[in-house]
């Protein structure tokens, strides 16, 4: 085990010392370590890309240990019943989409740019641009720490909501899962994610207006999946929220977690308590809504989703916004107002001093409590 710092290993580049931190090569040496922490009662933490992590300035006192493995396994494909592959948890999730597209294997090519690992994707349910990646996903492996033994879920299993999972739940208190809560790490450590996907050289249906105007289409219509993947990551860079890749002079717009808070989603019944002018979009299973071809999800009646990057500019942070009369390196992006960034110097104490003003001021004006999509680690709103 060699020591690490948190500024390294994360993309908001913030956070204090891993002292006991291992890159794990093989399915066994991830397992090993583990089970050995669980075994002797340490504090762990998987991580993959760091892209969705927030640690303290004091760093992690436990066992820390990424991901450090790749590879895509081609099973099989026919006209039929599409592609399937499995992919290491290690692997880089735009790498993936990459892969998918070039190969014109269809189901992800929305989610082009999103930072970390395949393993971190269905935890959280990635999403973007109208795609979750339930939507692709067959089964997953696990090492189950509650057992102590690989356990393999079916998609049908896994509780997959917005932003959430059955894996993300055995995080919380309140979960059912047994020895909740798993923090920060969930009970089940994903080691491979197996996709199935359509073959074709055009996307899913288009379900996001602004990606569906950049591509001259109605929501609904189809597109070449390269053109898809490419206005995805022109509409990514142009919010800030693809990874600095360290090649040029930093863009520390690029320094974030991606979009900090996540939209929320209420009842139905309370869409006219939102405030006046707040956007109000359908929520659609992540599922296609017809199994004869390629559709859209259904929507769900039940619930809408609003914008937290609207309701943040309407309750007077606007892109740009750091805290009055403090010199702090930690700002909203200058380019979206759902990501907070280091401009340079930023500890973790003030990422949360301003998460924490946000979330405050935006529940002052508009009722909403908005909640944080990173991984919290040593630190609290």
């Amino acid at each position: 085990m060699t020591p690490a710092e948190f500024s390294d290993l994360t993309t908001l580049h913030v956070g204090g010392p891993a002292d006991a931190y291992v890159e794990a090569r093989s399915e066994e040496e991830l397992i090993g370590v583990v089970r050995a922490a669980d075994d002797a009662g340490e504090p762990l933490l998987v991580i993959g890309g760091g892209s969705n992590l927030l640690v303290s300035d004091e760093g992690f006192g436990g066992v820390v240990v990424r991901d450090a493995r790749t590879g895509v396994d081609p099973e099989g494909q026919d006209a039929c019943g599409g592609a399937a592959m499995t992919v290491v948890a290690g692997q880089p999730w735009d790498d993936f989409v990459r892969l998918t597209v070039e190969r014109e294997w269809v189901g992800v090519e929305a989610l082009s740019g999103i930072p970390g690992t395949v393993g971190a994707a269905p935890v959280q349910n990635i999403g973007a641009y109208g795609q979750e990646v339930a939507g692709a996903i067959s089964t997953i492996r696990t090492w189950d720490r509650t057992r102590g033994r690989i356990r393999t879920f079916a998609v049908g299993e896994l509780g997959f909501g917005y932003r959430t999972s059955l894996l993300k739940d055995s995080t919380r208190s309140a979960s059912a899962v047994k020895g909740a809560p798993w923090y920060p790490t969930p009970a089940y450590v994903v080691l491979s994610v197996s996709f199935q996907l359509r073959l074709g050289s055009l996307s899913a249906p288009i379900a996001y207006p602004e990606l569906a105007a950049r591509l001259g289409v109605d929501v609904g219509d189809r597109a070449p999946s390269a053109e898809v993947r490419a206005a995805v990551l022109d509409l990514r860079a142009g919010k800030g929220m693809l990874v600095d890749d360290g090649h040029g002079p930093a863009d520390h717009d690029r320094w974030s977690a991606g979009s900090f808070f996540t939209n929320p989603v209420v009842p139905a019944e309370s869409a006219g308590d939102l405030p006046e002018g707040a956007p109000r979009f359908p929520v659609r299973s992540a599922r296609p809504a017809v199994t004869t071809g390629p559709s859209l999800g259904a929507v769900d009646p039940s619930v809408i989703k609003t914008s937290a990057a609207w309701l943040i500019e309407r309750a007077g942070f606007g892109r740009g916004f750091g805290l009055a009369g403090e010199d702090s390196q930690a700002t909203v992006s200058t380019r979206h107002s759902l990501a907070l960034t280091n401009r340079g110097g930023a500890t973790a104490s003030e990422v949360v001093e301003l998460a924490r003003a946000i979330r405050d001021g935006v529940r002052e004006a508009f009722g909403i409590t908005l909640e944080p999509e990173p991984v919290l680690v040593g630190v609290s709103l």
